[in-house]
């Protein structure tokens, strides 16, 4: 199993001062360089492997290291906005949106980039309000009618999870018989 997490596709943007770039809407479709990640879904379905850049948010922009992913029977494309562009969702199996309470999404939030990405209450606060909260509401909440499976309450969902579970070992077995 590979797994590409769509926020390391964030675009670069090294012609713009830090200042600037920590000002920018991050979720927005347009933020993130979507043809090169079909690419390299692309690439990856016909087993080559590809270099998935890595995104620093320390520095809001993507860093000059990638990491190297091989083609696996089963690839896991995860991120809020993978829905929303519909060249992506075409190279997609298997379309799983994992809803999650509002309240337990804010928190987790919180938590993650006040902990891990050094950003105080505030700016998570503010950057909650004004780009977060409306671009959940115009495109990620929407997406998810793409989705070919829609699992609710997140991962405590076992039903579905093993549903889920289930789909994957077909795939491998499937995978294996090539």
């Amino acid at each position: 199993m590979s797994i590409l997490r769509h926020d390391n596709y964030y675009k670069r943007h090294d012609d713009i001062p830090f200042e600037e770039r920590s000002k920018l809407n991050y979720d927005h479709p347009d933020a993130f360089d979507t043809p090169l990640l079909c690419e390299h879904l692309r690439m990856l379905k016909k087993r080559r492997s590809i270099e998935m850049p890595i995104y620093d948010y320390s520095q809001h922009n993507r860093s000059d290291q990638v990491v190297v992913v091989h083609p696996a029977p089963v690839l896991i494309l995860e991120g809020i906005m993978i829905f929303s562009e519909e060249e992506l969702c075409s190279l997609m199996d298997i379309k799983v949106f994992v809803d999650t309470d509002a309240d337990v999404r804010i928190l987790r939030r919180i938590l993650r980039d006040v902990k891990e990405r050094g950003r105080s209450l505030d700016s998570v606060i503010n950057q909650y309000l004004v780009t977060v909260k409306p671009m959940h509401e115009q495109f990620v909440e929407p997406s998810k009618r793409r989705a070919d499976v829609i699992i609710p309450d997140g991962g405590y969902n076992a039903v579905a999870l093993e549903m889920l579970i289930q789909r994957i070992r077909s795939q491998l077995a499937a995978y294996r018989e090539e």
